[in-house]
């Protein structure tokens, strides 16, 4: 009998993204998804377990409403960056870490909620080769929290006048923040600094497309089902149907539908 505990698993290169309340947090998925790697979010205070045991190649955390500054402010667990992998924040995900590395983190004077134009003033390998005019970027800001010291180790890529830090960097860990949204479509570039981040720093193949996605699942219902016949109950209806093809697909004859 094949039960849960040995169910081969599907082996991809996976993003892990933790949630800390932003509205635009499932947009960070679907640009994910839409460069062909496979991801999951979860909320930022998932137990250390369920964040050691995903398989991350990469961690992006998200943006959110709360400030670094409130006693009970979302933190990002240790076990994050216990892992080893490149580590991508996000407006509040960003504040956030640099918070965690010694950075300071004030209110702003001038709040940014709209688009806006960041001067490209350093290097990084996250940034490197992409702008929308010569060291710009036009990107879409949502904060009333910045960064004004970043953390040891980080190198500060990108600002505006009344944001000093909108992108810092330490390429020798692979730790990036950005003050702006790149997952909204305001943000001109951010497809490929998306792109960039989970492709070629997180090294994910991008090989999350519907077609692998379908042979993958052939695979694994060929092993977990083996030599075994698999009576299955169609309805006719759409998730029966996709259930039918796929399993007939995988193992044909030791298949039987009963309508």
């Amino acid at each position: 009998m094949t039960t849960a505990a040995n169910v081969p698993t599907i082996k991809e290169d996976r993003i892990l993204i933790l949630d800390f309340g932003s509205q635009y947090s499932q947009l960070i998925a679907r640009r994910v998804r839409d460069s062909g790697v496979f991801c999951e979010m979860f909320p930022y205070d998932i137990d250390t377990q369920r964040i050691t045991d995903f398989g991350a190649k990469g961690v992006i955390l998200s943006g959110g409403p709360e400030s670094v500054h409130a006693d009970d402010s979302p933190r990002i667990n240790d076990a994050v960056f216990d892992l080893g992998v490149p580590v991508l924040g996000i407006c509040y995900g960003m504040q956030a870490m640099a918070e965690r590395f010694g950075g300071k983190v004030h209110a702003s004077d001038i709040h940014e909620f709209g688009a806006a134009t960041i001067n490209i003033d350093g290097k990084s390998t996250l940034t490197d080769g992409i702008e929308d005019a010569a060291a710009k970027l036009n990107v879409w800001m949502s904060h009333g929290d910045k960064v004004v010291d970043a953390p040891q180790g980080f190198d500060i890529v990108a600002s505006t006048p009344s944001c000093p830090i909108a992108i810092m960097a330490d390429d020798s860990r692979y730790y990036y923040g950005l003050q702006f949204h790149p997952e909204v479509t305001h943000t001109a570039q951010g497809s490929a600094l998306l792109g960039r981040f989970v492709h070629e720093i997180c090294g994910c193949a991008g090989s999350w497309t519907p077609d692998n996605i379908i042979d993958m699942r052939i695979e694994q219902l060929k092993k977990q089902i083996g030599d075994k016949q698999v009576l299955l109950g169609l309805s006719g209806g759409v998730d029966s149907s996709v259930v039918a093809a796929l399993l007939h697909k995988a193992i044909g004859d030791q298949l039987t539908c009963v309508c």
